[in-house]
């Protein structure tokens, strides 16, 4: 039970480099020892254990298949076993089913950046990176092709104030995978004792060739590289339960609800026309977006780190001012807002430090109170689109105003929901009974757009809390 929670706290954040190296050094061995156990008797005792914990979490699910967090359980269970084909699956749904949170998608990144499916992990790093740890984030986004992304967050948060021994350790390991060798050595002999340095390096040359991706995870986690995932059993697929409407339905709707400008569901919301602009400016939106702008970079084509790799051998003397020299090159480019989590301890000499908190964005709430017309019977809402951001969430409820005066008098209520790893906003109104909801949505869908009733009793499938 220790090991496994110890596996379970390691994904919660992305372990400093540090500690992954460690892992990496003590599970290198192991992992080779079970490939060697694997030839005489079929299976290593470490995958025998992952996958008896696989069967168990598969039974629970096959019993119980709409419950979030048995689909979270099962998620985990597959990276013990390597199996990140299915943990890319299972966390998919698990999300789906509304366990949406930075732990998912952090873990369902792992899962894709280990079958190579980078643009996918980088989409998902971006639609979660305000909430996730700097550090973590840094790291997820090297080991997605993007090492460069990594090391401008991970600079800048050290520029901050957020010096710590994980923040260092996961900079130098992002310093490896973009093949700058000398820096990744810089900062590496922060904390490594002199002689483990080289060491270190080498283990991370080991790492960065293209074909490693799935080595690189199963290293940083401590499981096998399992190469015969056949997937999620078909029987364990997500459905949905019954009476409740698909997620296609929930975030698709009919897009033109006013002249001459398109509300989207999966996209950007259009610039208001000036018939509703005023109400634009009397609802504002928040004053910036707590995520952070982080603009894709092109996947490096052929590019092997270990060209540079000598160089990092040669003698540096630390001198009081190293992790400014390591961080020099880098600008201010990418700004991001760390989340306070714990900082695993790496080793008994360096105590854990307090991460640096910046001011969180709190979950999107009903804007207004509700009228003091609303009565007890007032338990249904009804929902009018679906949109990637908040700002865009806000401005499409003065639009709808605009086109449907039945909405004057209800207030706007904004939930967030995600659906297959992604994040939404839900606009909706609020203050009916059902029949009444009923007969907007009809009135709605009449005018071509997209309705649909709900009780806030029974959130929409996705929603988050």
């Amino acid at each position: 039970m220790t090991d496994k929670t110890s596996k379970t706290a390691l994904r919660l954040g992305l372990a400093s480099a540090i500690a992954a190296a460690m892992v990496s050094g003590c599970a290198g061995g192991p992992v080779a020892h079970g490939q060697a156990s694997a030839s005489r008797a079929g299976v290593s005792p470490q995958l025998a254990e992952a996958n008896a914990a696989v069967a168990q979490a598969e039974a629970a699910v096959a019993g119980s298949p709409h419950d979030a967090a048995l689909r979270l359980a099962l998620g985990d269970a597959y990276l013990d076993a390597g199996r990140f084909a299915s943990a890319e699956t299972t966390f998919t749904d698990a999300m789906e089913l509304g366990a949406a949170s930075p732990r998912a998608a952090l873990s369902l990144a792992l899962a894709q950046i280990a079958q190579a499916r980078y643009p996918e992990a980088a989409e998902l790093l971006n639609t979660w990176g305000s909430e996730i740890a700097t550090a973590d984030l840094g790291l997820a986004l090297a080991l997605a092709g993007q090492p460069e992304r990594g090391v401008h967050l991970m600079s800048n948060a050290i520029r901050s104030g957020e010096n710590t021994v994980k923040m260092r350790q996961n900079l130098a390991y992002a310093f490896a995978m973009a093949g700058r060798w000398r820096e990744a050595r810089l900062m590496a002999q922060q904390d490594l004792p002199a002689g483990e340095v080289n060491t270190r390096l080498e283990e991370w040359a080991g790492l960065a060739h293209a074909d490693a991706y799935q080595q690189r995870i199963a290293s940083l986690l401590g499981v096998p590289v399992n190469s015969t995932d056949a997937g999620q059993p078909v029987e364990l697929a997500l459905s949905p339960a019954r009476g409740t409407p698909q997620y296609a339905e929930v975030e698709s709707f009919p897009a033109a609800i006013y002249d001459g400008a398109e509300l989207a569901a999966l996209g950007t919301v259009p610039a208001l026309s000036s018939s509703a602009s005023s109400r634009a400016l009397a609802a504002r939106a928040p004053a910036a977006e707590t995520a952070a702008t982080l603009a894709p970079e092109p996947m490096p084509v052929g590019h092997s780190p270990s060209t540079n790799f000598a160089a990092a051998f040669t003698d540096v003397q630390p001198g009081a001012s190293i992790v400014q020299r390591a961080t020099a090159g880098d600008s201010l480019n990418f700004v991001s807002t760390p989340v306070v989590q714990h900082v695993p301890v790496t080793a008994p000499t360096v105590p854990a430090t307090a991460r640096i908190a910046a001011p969180v964005a709190a979950p999107v709430a009903a804007a207004p109170a509700p009228a003091t017309s609303r009565s007890a019977s007032a338990t249904h809402l009804v929902q009018l689109g679906s949109f990637t951001s908040e700002a865009g969430a806000r401005r499409a409820w003065n639009v709808y105003l605009d086109r449907f005066p039945a909405l004057s008098g209800h207030e706007m209520v904004i939930t967030q929901a995600a659906v297959r790893g992604k994040r939404y906003w839900r606009v909706s109104a609020g203050g009916f009974d059902q029949s009444a909801s009923t007969a907007l949505c009809r009135d709605v869908r009449s005018a071509g757009a997209g309705c649909i009733s709900w009780s806030a009793a029974n959130p929409l499938p996705g929603a988050v809390n």
